[in-house]
């Protein structure tokens, strides 16, 4: 199993309701982030997941240039985020004190 089908079955695992076109935006993430290329498929699935939901389906970057800080953005988004991944089907959510990813570069 090459590294693409690796991550894309660790993201079939974490959300299984994620629709393809978002699974494979979300795969392409874990692929060219310097930091996920080299995490584990599982682990590098997550964050991905965690980072494109941010980006794309909350207000984040709207928070981040009105001038919120990270912090203060991703707590305003949190339950957004949380309700996210929960229609994907995820049963792991991102909680207030959880501080990863820390990439928070535009999405591609």
């Amino acid at each position: 199993m090459n590294r693409r089908e690796a991550v894309a079955a660790a993201l079939a695992h974490l959300a299984p309701r994620l629709p393809e076109f978002e699974t494979e935006a979300v795969i392409d993430r874990a692929l060219a982030s310097p930091g996920l290329r080299n995490a584990r498929p599982e682990t590098g699935a997550w964050l991905a997941l965690v980072t494109y939901a941010r980006h794309v389906f909350t207000e984040y970057d709207a928070l981040l240039d009105e001038g919120y800080d990270r912090d203060s953005a991703r707590h305003f988004v949190l339950d957004d985020l949380n309700a996210a991944l929960a229609e994907w089907g995820a049963r792991r959510r991102v909680s207030d004190e959880e501080t990863a990813p820390d990439d928070d570069s535009e999405m591609p």
